[in-house]
């Protein structure tokens, strides 16, 4: 459909506030040495809680792991991961550092996905949303002039399969929040964004379900975001 060129990949695994175990990442990131071709080179300890990273010369290039008092936060921005590196890792290192701490249960999981796409049918991305979308020919009324960036941004709560909403539930568990925007870097790319927020994850029940949610939301972005940009992305 589109040539995807995903720019960011963020998990959140939300949990119950408590003290950072500093000396259960540590342990992982030696095992992972260790090991060989550790998936993290650099470890740290800062105000913020212990840090897994990548280091790069990469302007805006973030490859890290950060375990805070209340969640574990993974970002890989600007990088060569694909979803299915991006869920594998989160998968196993969250999987190494709960069996080091002995940590049982996640309230909650986030996983945002961001991604460029060039349009077919349009030189500029405004373009495509201000005609191909909004269907605006001339000068936007009540204002002085154009926006410079144009967009929409949609929340989807979870729903049952009778299209009810619901709270989290096994069949329809995730919200997705999805925004579709011009790109003000590059006019000729399209940005859009997907947040998907997810239940609770039982650590012993295992962590399959981590790395599923993940999929599921790049899944969002990529079929029904980029099916929904191509019913407009259309000659004339």
């Amino acid at each position: 459909m589109y040539d995807t060129r995903t720019i960011a990949f963020i998990c959140e695994l939300m949990h119950p506030p408590s003290k950072t175990d500093v000396g259960a990442v540590q342990r992982v990131h030696n095992g992972l040495f260790q090991g060989g071709n550790p998936p993290y080179t650099s470890f740290a300890i800062t105000p913020m809680g212990p840090v897994l990273t990548n280091p790069s010369m990469r302007p805006g290039a973030v490859s890290q792991a950060v375990f805070l008092p209340d969640r574990f936060q993974f970002r890989e921005e600007l990088g060569a991961l694909t979803c299915e590196d991006f869920a594998a890792r989160v998968r196993s290192i969250t999987e190494a550092v709960t069996e080091q701490s002995g940590l049982k249960d996640f309230s909650a999981q986030q996983v945002t996905i961001r991604s460029l796409v060039n349009p077919r049918h349009y030189q500029d991305s405004r373009e495509l949303l201000r005609k191909g979308l909004f269907k605006q020919q001339g000068p936007l009324e009540h204002f002085e002039n154009d926006p410079a960036i144009w967009g929409l941004r949609m929340v989807f709560p979870p729903q049952e399969p009778d299209g009810n909403l619901a709270e989290f539930t096994e069949e329809r568990p995730n919200a997705n929040a999805l925004r579709i925007e011009s790109y003000a870097q590059d006019p000729r790319s399209l940005f859009l964004e997907n947040q998907s927020s997810f239940g609770q994850v039982n650590v012993p029940d295992g962590l399959d379900e981590i790395e599923d949610n993940i999929t599921s939301a790049y899944e969002f972005l990529t079929k029904r975001g980029l099916g929904f940009v191509k019913s407009f992305d259309q000659p004339g």
